[in-house]
């Protein structure tokens, strides 16, 4: 039970990476500076949903958490940092976003399926409400800026 519920937390974490680095790079790339406000406030609120959880394996007696996030998210990261470099504009970047939130969706939805002691399913389904709140602001600002 303890290694799945490691395997479910370090895949979460790993997300969370993944969100965190992705939101900080789309951030500085966009041009309307609600919206980089927005991605970079975002970036630090993941960093800090992935220092809940691990805290929650150094609980468990997990010392070693490594932060790698995952093959996958390092693809996505690459993909936006040369829609970017290719002068994305602020829809695309959004568009971006949103692919990699849609992601991070089904990787909560999947860990919240699993058998988790409470301390680690509440925290789960607090960050999964704010991730789910973000998709829609992402997604809502994606719409505004559509081209005419």
């Amino acid at each position: 039970m303890a290694t799945e519920v490691e395997r479910v937390v370090r895949e979460i974490i790993q997300i969370l990476h993944d969100s965190q680095k992705g939101f900080a790079e789309i951030g500085h790339g966009m041009k309307d500076e609600r919206l980089k406000l927005f991605f970079l406030e975002e970036s630090q609120i993941r960093a800090n949903f992935r220092g809940e959880l691990e805290n929650e394996l150094h609980r468990m007696g997990v010392h070693d958490v490594k932060e790698s996030g995952t093959a996958a998210g390092t693809i996505h990261r690459v993909w936006g940092e040369l829609k970017m470099k290719l002068g994305g504009n602020d829809h695309t970047l959004l568009e971006t976003a949103e692919q990699g939130e849609d992601e991070a969706k089904k990787v909560y939805t999947d860990a919240l399926e699993q058998e988790l002691p409470m301390p680690i399913k509440e925290i789960l389904v607090m960050q999964q409400e704010h991730i789910m709140e973000s998709h829609d602001i992402v997604r809502t600002f994606r719409d505004s800026t559509k081209a005419a």
